[in-house]
């Protein structure tokens, strides 16, 4: 960022050197260069003001004073240029933060918002905390008032009325009010007892006080003032202490900032080596499917040479017939072919003549075995 505000500046400064010789429209790009450096440099002065504030009301002037001492040295050592205008020579010697002070002031800032949104959270759960236990107690008291409501409907209105009259009875209304009274005085008394207890444990802890006292184990104003005075030198070694810190954490930043670069590096050098053994593995198996596929086919190779070698063989032997052997062959073949139709044909009507002998079998049948009935049926009339 202070990168960028250096050219910004330095391109502000080199354009008001020829501000005669600009164009409209470089001189409208101008301003508009010049306004927002310095809405950066507003903005950066107010956080570093909320800064300087925060230190001062930590750790005191003298710390911030020093801060600003080291800015100061640090920004001195920078040369500026020299403008030159038609009123004389004048030198700008602006403080400006370097890049590791800004961030610095920056995480310092945000870990300042970060604590407040902490010691803001827990003021708002203390907050609701408290509505939370309002509200309970505000549920227990309506279901308290609920509860004798329903009793005093149950006891008094529903309960307590006499059949007759249809009026309330007045003693037990009474007995009801007693019995409220009675519970409401046992309450009491243990809210007493409680008390009592508590006054108890409260006038041992001041005995405790009082021994501790006598034994000159309290502290005294001798002790405070000795106390202010260790605290000024633990203070003073506080500020050496973040000074030291500020130092370390300047180095820290730089460090970091190597470590990012080497960080992305090896991220990325991860990622290719991954894609390379992912390839390697995708090519070995790769590999071994066509290693087993070429097994396969050299097989089905030896298998397709020892059958064309087969092949040749037959055809080489092979010897083709004379004509009238061929003539004679078909002519048996179609003598073959008729008698098998003939045959054919004398099955088919074997099949029939077998159907109707089957069906006159079971006239038969049927005949011979209503006549056997018949005759049984005389035999036994009879008998009878």
């Amino acid at each position: 960022m202070a990168a960028s505000d250096v050219d910004i500046s330095s391109s502000i400064d080199q354009n008001e050197d020829r501000v005669d010789e600009l164009t409209d429209e470089e001189l409208y790009n101008l301003v508009e260069e010049t306004l927002q450096a310095n809405s950066i440099l507003k903005n950066e002065a107010n956080m570093f003001e909320k800064y300087l504030k925060r230190v001062d009301n930590k750790y005191g002037a003298s710390t911030s004073a020093m801060f600003v001492q080291t800015v100061q040295e640090q920004t001195t050592s920078r040369t500026f240029k020299k403008r030159t205008r038609s009123r004389g020579l004048s030198v700008d010697k602006s403080l400006k933060l370097t890049a590791e002070q800004k961030c610095d002031i920056a995480q310092r800032e945000l870990e300042e918002l970060k604590e407040e949104m902490e010691k803001l959270r827990d003021s708002s759960e203390k907050i609701l905390d408290n509505y939370k236990a309002i509200m309970e107690e505000a549920d227990l008291q309506t279901a308290e008032m609920k509860k004798s409501c329903y009793e005093f409907n149950r006891d008094i209105v529903q309960g307590s009325v006499n059949l007759r009259t249809n009026k309330i009875i007045a003693e037990k209304v009474v007995r009801y009010f007693e019995d409220k009274i009675r519970n409401r005085d046992t309450l009491i008394e243990k809210l007493r007892l409680k008390n009592s207890t508590f006054r108890v444990q409260k006038k041992k802890l001041q005995m405790q006080l009082k021994q501790k006292e006598e034994m000159g184990e309290v502290l005294h104003e001798v002790d405070f003032n000795q106390l202010k005075i260790e605290n000024q030198q633990y203070l003073e070694k506080i500020d050496d202490r973040n000074k030291d810190l500020l130092r370390l954490k300047l180095m820290a930043g730089n460090v970091l900032q190597v470590l990012n670069t080497y960080k992305k590096k090896l991220h990325s050098l991860t990622e290719e080596s991954a894609q390379l053994k992912h390839e390697i593995a995708s090519r070995s198996e790769l590999s071994s499917k066509i290693d087993v596929e070429t097994q396969l086919v050299e097989k089905e190779r030896v298998k397709a040479l020892e059958l064309n070698q087969r092949r040749r063989q037959q055809l080489n032997d092979y010897k083709v017939p004379q004509v009238l052997e061929y003539v004679r062959e078909r002519a048996s073949l179609y003598e073959l072919n008729k008698t098998v139709k003939m045959w054919e044909r004398k099955v088919e009507i074997a099949e029939m003549a077998l159907k109707t002998y089957r069906k006159m079998w079971k006239q038969i049948q049927l005949h011979t075995s209503t006549d056997s009935w018949f005759k049984n049926e005389r035999h036994e009339a009879q008998r009878t």
